[in-house]
């Protein structure tokens, strides 16, 4: 595989590595090595080091002394501690674009968003429709306008993402769930709805909290 720019070399390498985890491809525990990455993407080792802080930062990889980088395990603790955190900054940035949506327009993002997740939904694909539904998140960043919420939010997303991806891909979700959800958040977007807002998110986290955990138990 061949990085290039734009994007910083030790950001694509550790997106390439975080794909892998949040896919499972790479297991909880499993050592990543950073020779061996260095000799399969053919780039430095410095840029790959780079990276794993990168993913260290996501809470995707834990970087030990004498043990090097192992893949983070996914536990039932660590899944209610993260749920119960990105629901109450879900509300924040749900929040924002209630109080900021002046026009219909303002408001396309979202609609062309939640038609790509219908689409993903039809096609059963997963790894698209938990990408897509991240895309909601970042389109909200404008109306926030809070760098320190965003990058909280951006260094929590891969962690989050490999909590759905799991949950997804072992049916204990359903695509058809979180798109029923995503249509009750926007009404009470568009209707300035705030207590709403709040119960819809705080149900979604409890909910999402249940079935990663219940994955997790059968994976």
């Amino acid at each position: 595989m061949t990085f290039k720019a734009p994007d910083s070399l030790a950001e694509q390498i550790a997106h390439h590595l975080a794909e892998r985890i949040i896919r499972g491809e790479m297991k909880p525990g499993e050592r990543i090595q950073e020779l061996r990455v260095t000799q399969a993407l053919d780039v430095s080792r410095g840029s790959v080091r780079e990276a794993l802080l990168i993913l260290e930062r996501r809470h995707l990889i834990a970087i030990l002394p004498r043990r090097g980088a192992h893949v983070t395990e996914l536990t039932a603790h660590k899944v209610r501690s993260l749920c119960a955190l990105m629901s109450e900054m879900y509300i924040l940035l749900a929040n924002a674009v209630a109080t900021g949506w002046k026009v219909q327009a303002d408001l396309a993002p979202f609609v062309q968003i939640q038609q790509r997740l219908t689409a993903s939904f039809e096609r059963q694909d997963i790894h698209t429709f938990v990408d897509e539904s991240f895309s909601v998140m970042r389109a909200t960043y404008p109306f926030a306008d809070n760098p320190y919420l965003q990058e909280t939010v951006e260094n929590l997303q891969p962690a989050m993402s490999r909590a759905y991806f799991l949950a997804l891909d072992q049916r204990k979700a359903s695509m058809s769930e979180y798109l029923e959800l995503f249509e009750r958040l926007l009404a009470a977007v568009i209707a300035r709805d705030f207590v709403q807002i709040r119960d819809v998110l705080t149900a979604y986290g409890r909910r999402s909290c249940e079935l990663v955990i219940s994955a997790l138990t059968d994976a």
